[in-house]
């Protein structure tokens, strides 16, 4: 599941839901703005920087990490990327935090000893979403993000839960995001599941979500590669001959805009050879 792009999602629509998870949340919270953010200097990149309102300066910056996956260098990386983006824009901020959310302990880190004094600190917080409690005692944007961790078995039930809930709960723009989200987490789950499955399993239709709108895109898209290859083909064999096999899997294996460049070279193709030195010209084969 690619769950960097859903928390992305779902830090865009509610920038202060990563202060619900902390303890002591700034009293501004409501007036963040999420971004991501490179360090060009050392080829860092940030994927979760929470900036301060401008008008606040200095402020405090937050920086967050979503870790589904063992790092054994994430601590190192990412109070490396901090410092560093910290220090760069000192005249703006008066103090940095980190929150890193992981799925579970499990996942964590190992050898955390060189950094005890930021642990042991209010400036480092890790959040374990499987500790967070039941997810149905959770806040709605919480409660999307612990979603990303339940079992298969239990996702498609507290997923309705949570599609009841946000109809309930919030304003229709609100609600129309949260269903983009809940089925863009279940989409990824369900990978073996089609589209009718999906809609069955959440009791919904996909047709105006955005993860629907990006498949659909993507079968158009594929259509037209089916098409173009299918004329450039035809072409071809009308101006070569019968395509060795070996050829024409190149063809194949080009793509849309490869094929469209193509349809424009074979009008000056005598022979095979030129279809040959084109190929091996063009699509790296």
């Amino acid at each position: 599941m690619r769950r960097d792009s859903i928390f992305y999602q779902l830090f865009q629509q509610s920038p202060s839901l990563l202060f619900e998870l902390l303890t002591n949340r700034p009293t501004n919270a409501e007036a963040y703005r999420f971004d991501s953010v490179a360090v060009k200097e050392a080829k860092f990149e940030i994927d979760g920087v929470f900036l301060p309102p401008e008008n606040e300066s200095p402020g405090v910056v937050y920086f967050c990490e979503v870790q589904f996956q063992k790092d054994e260098r994430l601590y190192e990386r990412l109070f490396a990327e901090s410092s560093l983006y910290f220090y760069r824009n000192r005249d703006r901020f008066s103090d940095w935090q980190a929150v890193i959310i992981y799925p579970s302990r499990s996942v964590e880190q190992s050898d955390i000893y060189p950094y005890r004094g930021w642990f042991n600190s209010n400036q480092v917080h890790r959040v374990y979403l499987n500790e967070l409690g039941n997810i149905r005692q959770l806040s709605l944007w919480v409660a999307l993000m612990v979603l990303t961790t339940v079992e298969e078995a239990q996702a498609a039930q507290e997923a309705r839960y949570l599609l009841e809930r946000a109809a309930v709960e919030q304003p229709e723009t609100a609600s129309h995001a949260i269903i983009d989200l809940v089925t863009t987490i279940m989409v990824y789950k369900f990978e073996q599941l089609s589209r009718v499955e999906v809609e069955q399993m959440l009791g919904i239709t996909l047709k105006e979500t955005r993860v629907y709108r990006e498949i659909k895109e993507e079968g158009r898209e594929q259509g037209r590669v089916v098409e173009a290859r299918s004329l450039i083909l035809r072409q071809l064999t009308r101006r070569l001959g019968e395509l060795p096999p070996p050829v024409r899997q190149q063809v194949e294996n080009l793509s849309l805009e490869q094929l469209e460049n193509l349809a424009e070279a074979l009008l000056d193709f005598t022979s095979l050879d030129d279809l040959q030195a084109w190929l091996s010209n063009n699509s790296g084969c």
